[in-house]
């Protein structure tokens, strides 16, 4: 009888064993799950950022396509009506303003990687709040304009094929490029390099076909200006014509508010940034030498598609493939001012300059959902209540103001912060160029409007 109540004590106590043994298993797979539950869950509460997806390549197109699609395909004729054959001398003189500023934000952009950059920029050269809240306001409305200004000029061109009302076109073209940059920044910078690609072969083939129209009257004008000639060109002239260029090279400082999407933004955005001008500038000269060699600048100021009546007098076909491609070019600069607009709303929520709803992001897209949305309202807004010369110039006047604080910015950070290690430096004239030739921009633009 001992014997077996012994036996039956040492089973007792092996099953004690083997449930002891398993319950440990199991207590260990518990906390293992509510482990990798508790990491999910931290994952998932964890606020969401933006994607660093962009390289050099996608970069220098995002600029180049945001500055030849608001710029060449859309103002030229209007530039040309105002420095008559001197046009490609005014793009000239708009571009060696813009270089300095270009140097300005190479460095800048370099020491402060971040969206919402120029709003950045000024808190650290003058710790003022308040001028950072307003110049991020003006530049997120810059764009705001800009995008407005583009649509005017795919209307025009679109209206070549069908005539539609405008407003109907304008707005169809402003939601549905609103919906493509809400999709992703991956996505909508991809899309924007292949119309950049399209833009410039679209550049390439108007000099192409016009080039041999080339002949001495351009030199003859440019040489002898002749005051009362509608072929001449004279200074007040040249100096519209140039304010007005210089909104064909905005796009530039668009580049540093994509910042934190960008990858080793502090090599790519500067590089980007110089490219991206160079590049431009000499599209823009040679296109607008050809362009007023081809049709009188009389005749360009008063087309709504002046790259396509310039394709149609050099060739004497219907200019239906220039058309297409013009109107790639600005839905391009449509698209990347939408996206700028939105950044720097973002980059400002994200300091608290701005609500912070304005810094939300969706999980899915890794958008600043909300942003975009009040930038594509107010993008219907302005286009529809503004003739395109206004907003060009209004573009202008706001873009010219923050590139004269920014240059002013630089001169102080220069003087008082240390640059970190890796910064490409650049002279202190650098900055005090860019900030003198932007205020006469301003004033000579003042002067000659009185």
């Amino acid at each position: 009888m001992l014997i077996e109540v012994s036996s039956l004590l040492l089973q007792s106590c092996s099953m004690v064993s083997v449930d002891t043994s398993l319950g440990a298993s199991i207590i260990e797979d518990i906390t293992f799950s509510s482990s990798s539950r508790r990491s999910a869950l931290i994952a998932s509460i964890k606020p969401a950022t933006l994607n660093r997806r962009i390289g050099l390549f996608l970069l220098l197109f995002y600029g180049l396509g945001n500055i030849l699609g608001a710029g060449i395909y859309v103002l030229i004729g209007k530039v040309a009506g105002e420095a008559g054959y001197g046009t490609a001398i005014a793009f000239g003189i708009a571009s060696a303003a813009a270089g300095f500023t270009v140097f300005s934000y190479a460095e800048l952009s370099a020491r402060y990687p971040v969206s919402a950059g120029e709003a950045v920029y000024l808190y650290e050269g003058f710790q003022l709040k308040s001028l950072s809240i307003i110049v991020g306001i003006l530049l997120a409305l810059s764009g705001i304009a800009s995008t407005a200004t583009i649509s005017h000029g795919f209307a025009g061109y679109f209206q070549l094929f069908w005539v539609l009302p405008e407003w109907l076109l304008i707005s169809t073209l402003i939601i549905t490029l609103g919906l493509i940059s809400l999709w992703g920044i991956g996505e909508s910078v991809k899309l924007a390099a292949v119309l950049t690609v399209i833009e410039i072969v679209g550049l390439l083939l108007i000099v192409w076909v016009g080039i041999e129209h080339i002949d001495g009257r351009q030199l003859e004008s440019v040489v002898k200006p002749a005051v009362a000639s509608g072929h001449g060109i004279t200074f007040p002239g040249l100096m519209l014509g140039a304010f007005l260029a210089f909104y064909a090279f905005i796009g530039f400082e668009d580049m540093v508010n994509i910042a934190e999407e960008v990858e080793r933004p502090q090599r790519n955005l500067p590089l980007a940034a110089i490219l991206a001008l160079l590049v431009a500038s000499v599209l823009y000269g040679i296109t607008s030498w050809v362009a007023t060699a081809v049709v009188s600048p009389a005749e360009l100021a008063q087309s709504d598609a002046p790259l396509a009546l310039v394709y149609e007098r050099a060739t004497g076909n219907a200019p239906v493939a220039i058309t297409i491609i013009s109107s790639f070019a600005v839905i391009n600069g449509a698209l990347i001012q939408l996206i700028m607009g939105s950044r720097i709303l973002y980059g400002m929520a994200r300091r608290s300059w701005m609500p912070a709803v304005f810094g939300e992001i969706n999980r899915r897209t890794r958008t600043p959902v909300l942003a975009t949305l009040v930038v594509i309202a107010l993008s219907l807004v302005f286009a529809l209540a503004l003739p395109l010369i206004q907003l060009a110039e209004l573009t202008s006047f706001m873009v010219l103001t923050v590139f004269v604080l920014v240059n002013a910015s630089l001169i102080r950070i220069k003087a008082t912060i240390p640059a970190p290690e890796g910064v490409k430096l650049f002279p202190l004239w650098v900055p005090y160029c860019g900030l003198f030739v932007s205020l006469g921009f301003i004033a000579s633009k003042t002067i000659l409007m009185l």
